[in-house]
């Protein structure tokens, strides 16, 4: 049953749903397409194979209102114009950076390809969110995409087959797995970069949500947002979220940490459960207004917190607004930033033989008064 202002699902106002003809393009001599997912609740996830993005993410609000709560385009050359390269996307062959776009495996150094100053940023300039993903869709609350990197694309070691299945399933949660396999020695650290506003993406801020996230630990950064290699407690400092507190609660601080990230940009070590069989519980997020509710569980042993702080206002979101300085903000599940040159960080290196398998879920609801 789709979304619509004519059935027993309400939009908000603004809201348009995405026109599959405004994603039909041939890219590299590959077909891209829209395709969408619905549960039984009306919650509902379009998702182009344009570097595997989330084009919108319908979740009601506390009066059962539907609103898109992601940023992103309502037509496929907007997302291949933007300024933001990243929105909704699939990140690989690494995501976050991997500091002077460089690693050494067995003694045999890669380059990479720099794009963050002379690091490399999200898997390079033509990493995962910039290519076009093989999909096919099984049912109506499933995609699974799958793209074969060639040895050294982007600098990075192996033929790299990776699989990625979304599912929209009936609990109202949006599963993402990850499945990759490598014909020689390779570093992988995949992750979705959707950027999230639960009043409704156009809106103006996110500093007012409210953040928890379990961990008691982060990875500090120096100037260039490279890890020290060091793993430092979050208390006494802003990065202390192990309670809710509002995003923008601390934003102003002086802290070095706060000032090298310009507010918010930094891995956090997430504590580990007690049963290895199920997946860890990463942060739990919600807008005091509307009452929408996003938690975020995991396979991996990190969680990047991005609050926004490089968007200007110069891109214009689905509702013709601006997306604001601090308007959305991402809970990116990861393996350590710079794995690949820090031993003392969890290992991100594949071998031939060896699956890439991890699994990420963000459960939508509406948080009770």
């Amino acid at each position: 049953m789709a979304c619509s202002k004519d059935d027993s699902f309400k939009l908000a106002d603004g809201v348009t749903l995405p026109l599959a003809e405004n994603f039909v393009k041939d890219i590299d001599g590959k077909t891209v397409s829209l395709y969408t997912l619905q549960n039984q609740h009306g919650l509902r996830a379009d998702i182009t194979n344009y570097g595997g993005r989330i084009v919108s993410l319908l979740v009601p609000d506390k009066d059962n209102v539907f609103d898109d709560i992601v940023t992103g385009y309502h037509t496929i050359d907007e997302f291949i114009q933007s300024e933001e390269a990243y929105f909704g996307a699939l990140i690989g062959r690494y995501g976050n950076r991997i500091g002077q776009a460089r690693f050494e495996i067995d003694g045999e150094e890669y380059e990479l390809n720099a794009n963050n100053g002379p690091n490399s940023l999200h898997g390079g300039p033509g990493g995962f969110h910039n290519v076009v993903w093989d999909a096919e869709q099984p049912d109506g609350q499933t995609l699974v995409l799958t793209y074969l990197s060639p040895h050294l694309e982007e600098g990075f070691p192996g033929n790299l087959q990776t699989t990625v299945t979304y599912v929209l399933n009936d609990d109202n949660e949006l599963v993402i797995s990850y499945h990759a396999e490598t014909d020689r020695a390779t570093h992988i650290n995949l992750t979705s970069h959707a950027f999230f506003n639960l009043a409704g993406e156009g809106s103006s801020t996110i500093n007012d949500h409210f953040l928890r996230i379990n961990a008691d630990h982060f990875t500090p950064v120096d100037e260039s947002l490279i890890p020290t290699g060091e793993i430092q407690p979050v208390e006494n400092t802003p990065l202390d979220f192990r309670e809710y507190h509002q995003i923008g609660e601390r934003i102003q601080s002086d802290h070095p940490q706060m000032v090298y990230g310009n507010g918010y940009d930094h891995n956090f070590v997430l504590n580990p459960n007690n049963n290895s069989d199920e997946l860890n519980f990463a942060a739990s997020v919600y807008d005091p207004v509307s009452r929408r509710k996003m938690e975020v569980y995991t396979s991996e042993p990190g969680m990047q917190f991005y609050g926004g702080n490089f968007l200007s206002g110069n891109e214009v979101g689905k509702r013709g607004e601006p997306y604001l300085h601090r308007s959305s903000f991402c809970l990116e599940t990861q393996h350590f930033p710079d794995s690949p040159n820090q031993p003392g960080f969890p290992s991100t290196l594949l071998l031939p033989g060896e699956e890439y398998y991890t699994t990420t879920v963000y459960k939508f609801s509406v948080k009770s008064d």
